[in-house]
């Protein structure tokens, strides 16, 4: 595939098919995410596969509480706004996108001490994990695969390392599922913009 193919055939699926997942491929994948910018050269970057269900369902309690606890939040319309369409449509299968993946992916970084940084560059760590996500996704793509992702909340990150027996000092910044995606694998819409939309020469 193209590079611009796979930029613009990028984007999330929450529906799979029950196909497996070479680990050959799966880890021609992450060696794309190990190319990606760090700020400190060192790579402090690990992965974690889960892909027995019973794998899935231990690192996934977390997420599957959270959801039964938004149960509450279905009255946010799907006829609504293109973000209330994609919240009533994504919500929901926070978990289930995740525990029916083929494999789910849990990238972890070292960067205790990250959330209570004073200036922007004390942030290179968490800036640099999401251009390894980031380079994950566009990777599965090219080998005409899909991902869903779910950034934990509140103590949930903690939770799922703790469970995982990850050291002390990384942090979890997402889980990342990894599949062939459904035939009839929904794709949310999107708020489209052009270059010119957003371009400013010289100044705001």
């Amino acid at each position: 595939m193209e590079f611009y193919d796979v930029i613009n055939e990028r984007h999330m699926v929450r529906e799979w098919k029950s196909e497996d997942i070479s680990m050959e491929v799966l880890e021609r994948i992450l060696a794309a995410g190990l190319k990606a910018p760090t700020h400190d050269h060192r790579r402090n970057w690990e992965f974690i596969i889960l892909h027995s269900r019973r794998e899935r369902e231990a690192a996934l309690q977390f997420a599957k509480a959270w959801s039964v606890s938004q149960e509450e939040q279905k009255e946010v319309s799907a006829l609504g706004s293109i973000p209330q369409r994609m919240y009533a449509y994504a919500m929901p299968r926070q978990y289930s996108m995740l525990v029916t993946a083929p494999y789910v992916v849990i990238p972890v970084f070292k960067g205790a001490g990250i959330f209570g940084a004073r200036a922007v560059n004390g942030l290179n760590s968490f800036a640099s994990i999401w251009c390894v996500v980031e380079n994950i996704l566009l990777a599965a793509t090219a080998e005409g695969l899909a991902c869903s992702m779910r950034i934990p909340v509140g103590a949930e990150g903690e939770q799922v390392t703790s469970v995982l027996g990850v050291p002390e000092g990384y942090v979890m910044p997402c889980y990342i599922g990894i599949g062939h995606p459904a035939e009839n694998a929904h794709v949310v819409e999107q708020i489209e913009k052009t270059v010119k939309d957003t371009l400013h020469l010289g100044k705001w």
